[in-house]
């Protein structure tokens, strides 16, 4: 992998975190596949583009990237070597020839510039130890006038798991779980913050709004309380108590969230910003792209 500058990040997607999610990817995108259509929309992908994804874990977005960009090419770039094996393998199954997978921080890495048309991300740029940076570093791998767009977490109060988690507070450490900052799940939730962020960054147009989806988390509510409490989050709080608080920690989250059972499903509520931004570009002056621009008929 090339030089990486979010270490810690680097370390845990290749430890517990990364091995966690590669081990559920199936259920990982059962949580966040209702994001898909809404990012790919508003990335405007189209067949012959060259899309970047970003943060790209197991290669779901990439793939579906790499099928509307039919005659052109994606790439997804992810930290994470466990979720980065599973989207070689999930491609390979599919047939897709015209998708790659990097190992790398997006922060630092040296990608070639202005070699890709559009950047998406699902849940993927949380985690810069500096935004401006590693969105500025993004941004030079654009053309000028490319398009980005990602989806990040925000409204932490209507995530419906978030919810369900605050019924063990006299259980488990919660402290700022949950709370806006960084690098985190929550970084980027002040809208008004992330856009100043892209600003700074290079990117102009930049607008955020409100999308939610419920997805699936478990086939019940006992079933969808183990996996919360596996994953990153949940093994971080729990680690910090007593085996018997952990099982009466599980306990009290099934009964939380047996109410979400449904046709042998569990759904929550998800909810996240939606942003999208094109790459600053200044056309020369007098040239046909800058008379275009000006009456708003050049596509970034």
């Amino acid at each position: 992998m090339q030089s990486i500058i979010n270490t810690e990040q680097a370390q845990a997607w290749n430890g517990y975190e990364g091995e966690h999610w590669a081990r559920n990817q199936d259920r990982w995108d059962g949580v966040n596949a209702g994001f898909n259509t809404p990012l790919l929309d508003a990335a405007s992908v189209g067949a012959h583009d060259r899309v970047l994804d970003v943060g790209c874990g197991a290669g779901q977005t990439t793939r579906l990237a790499a099928r509307r960009a039919h005659s052109g090419h994606a790439l997804g770039l992810d930290l994470s070597a466990p979720m980065l094996a599973g989207a070689r393998r999930a491609a390979r199954q599919e047939g897709l020839d015209n998708v790659s997978f990097t190992q790398g921080d997006a922060q630092v890495h040296p990608f070639a510039p202005a070699s890709y048309d559009v950047a998406i991300s699902r849940y993927g740029v949380l985690f810069f130890t500096d935004p401006v940076a590693g969105f500025g570093n993004i941004a030079r791998a654009l053309r000028p006038g490319g398009r980005a767009a990602f989806v990040c977490g925000a409204y932490p109060e209507d995530n419906e798991w978030l919810q369900a988690f605050a019924a063990l507070a006299d259980l488990l450490p919660l402290g700022g779980f949950g709370a806006p900052g960084g690098p985190g799940m929550f970084s980027l939730a002040d809208a008004d913050r992330t856009c100043d962020v892209l600003s700074a960054a290079g990117f102009t147009g930049v607008e955020a709004r409100r999308v939610e989806t419920y997805g699936t988390w478990g086939w019940d509510a006992a079933d969808a309380a183990a996996f919360l409490l596996d994953s990153g989050p949940g093994r971080h709080l729990t680690s910090q108590v007593t085996p018997e608080t952990r099982t009466e920690a599980h306990a009290r989250l099934t009964e939380t969230l047996r109410p979400h059972e449904t046709d042998g499903t569990l759904r929550l509520r998800s909810v996240a910003l939606l942003v999208t931004a094109v790459r600053e570009w200044t056309p020369p002056p007098g040239s046909g792209e800058a008379a275009l621009q000006g009456r708003g008929e050049l596509r970034g």
